[in-house]
């Protein structure tokens, strides 16, 4: 889950260098990063029936194989077209990798142990990907893009096989056959809408391939949802789960967090480099302090939400996240590279602390059996919030008039203000949250069974 956290940034700095050793230009490259993250998509809808139909374990390391071969196929690609396709490959794995192994989790640790499992969750799902940028600059610069790759390769080999040693398995056994039709409506659904919001902004929204990819996802997505809600047997992804109150808040906070954060972290180095003129490897180290945060927040949540509860956490939690991010657009701030490290490490701190709580609370009542299509349809939508929320930056951004060689700060400042706005967007939502957790359940080898879990209040 480390690798896959990592890979999903570690490439963003190579991508001129990419360009210039294939002889291609910089517009071309940036369909290695698209390929990653719409074939990611692709996968989610998938992961979590796979996962009760063959077994976490089997699908988990499954995919880690697949993850570690595809990135040596990425290392070794002799030409952009090839680099792309195994791309493509990777983020098909990865796309199986976190909603799968964060439910194999989820299954093992009862409810009230999993404050202290988001201490280590924290690492591949928030330091990795912040370690990203600043390591493939390096990688790059002293090595070769290729080594953004080949570092995956041993450590696949070796979490492979301990692996298929250390874990134990965990099938749900789902009933049913496999939802086709759901699989083709919202696989392609999905795929299409991420390429649309990922190249909008680069390639413009009235673009035929733009345009006519977010139309079509939009409509195979709402055919998706159609079927899947009148599907008698056993559904590709179980939309039924958003009828429970708590599941849905966190779900509807999940979209509006990761907005607001991946749009943050994508306006914010705009701000830095290009209106201000920092260096790349600056406004990279500029925004790593918000890992270190998140890490703090991790051991915060582990003391505070027994005693809280998850209402009395988040809503206040939200409510500073939303006052950090606006003072990161106050003009003269970001001109102070302390502060700005200062104000960063504030917004994993508090940021964060909101969303463990909520990933925490929005579990608390499912039962072991509906954790992994839980975690995947969570998944799903943390993934197309940090899509939406990049999406929504680049559209202010361009709708001022900022065309990559802007020296006025200002629509960046509105811009950052605007991931302020999504964030706050959330504070009705942590209300709905419930004042406590469970604190009482089986041993981690027993997992609670469904008729443990408390009754739960419908929205």
């Amino acid at each position: 889950m480390c690798m896959n956290g990592l890979d999903s940034t570690i490439v963003n700095p190579a991508l001129l260098t990419i360009a210039r050793g294939f002889g291609a230009p910089v517009t071309a490259a940036h369909t290695v990063e698209t390929a990653f993250l719409v074939a990611l998509a692709v996968a989610l809808p998938a992961a979590g029936r796979l996962g009760d139909r063959l077994g976490t374990k089997r699908v988990f390391l499954g995919a880690l194989a697949v993850f570690t071969a595809a990135s040596a196929a990425c290392g070794l690609a002799p030409s952009l077209t090839a680099l792309v396709v195994a791309r493509a490959v990777q983020g098909v794995a990865g796309g199986l990798l976190t909603p799968v192994g964060t439910t194999l989790l989820f299954r093992t640790f009862p409810p009230h142990e999993r404050a202290r499992l988001s201490k280590v969750l924290i690492v591949p799902t928030a330091l990795t990907p912040a370690l990203g940028p600043p390591l493939g600059g390096f990688l790059t610069q002293h090595l070769s893009w290729h080594w953004l790759f080949f570092v995956n390769v041993p450590v696949g080999v070796a979490a492979v096989l301990i692996g298929a040693v250390g874990i134990r398995e965990r099938a749900e056994g789902a009933d049913g056959p496999f939802d086709r039709t759901g699989f083709l409506l919202a696989t392609p659904a999905l795929g299409l809408l991420t390429y649309a919001l990922g190249t909008g902004p680069s390639h413009g929204w009235t673009t035929p391939a733009v345009a006519g990819g977010g139309l079509l996802g939009l409509a195979l997505l709402a055919a998706a949802v159609t079927h899947l809600l009148r599907r008698a047997a056993v559904p590709l992804l179980d939309l039924r789960l958003l009828a429970d109150r708590v599941f849905a808040s966190a779900s509807a906070l999940a979209l509006l967090t990761s907005a607001g954060l991946m749009g943050v972290l994508f306006a914010f180095p705009l701000l830095y480099q290009e209106a201000l003129g920092a260096s790349a490897l600056d406004a990279g180290l500029s925004v790593f302090p918000e890992a270190l945060g998140l890490m703090l927040a991790s051991q915060a949540v582990d003391r505070l939400l027994p005693r809280l509860g998850p209402r009395l956490l988040a809503a206040p939690a939200l409510a500073l996240a939303t006052g950090v991010f606006a003072t990161l657009a106050v003009p003269g701030v970001a001109e102070h590279a302390w502060a700005v490290r200062a104000l960063m490490f504030c917004v994993g701190l508090v940021l964060g602390t909101a969303v463990l709580t909520v990933q925490i609370a929005g579990f608390d009542g499912i039962a072991p059996a509906s954790t992994g299509q839980a975690m995947g349809l969570f998944t799903i939508v943390r993934t197309l919030g940090g899509a939406l929320g990049v999406a929504a930056v680049a559209a202010v951004l361009a709708g001022s008039g900022v065309r990559g060689e802007e020296a006025d700060p200002g629509p960046y400042r509105v811009a950052i203000l605007a991931t302020a706005a999504l964030v706050a967007a959330g504070t009705p939502f942590a209300l709905r949250l419930p004042a406590r957790v469970q604190q009482a359940g089986p041993g981690p080898s027993s997992p609670a069974s469904p008729a443990a879990s408390p009754p739960r209040q419908q929205a």
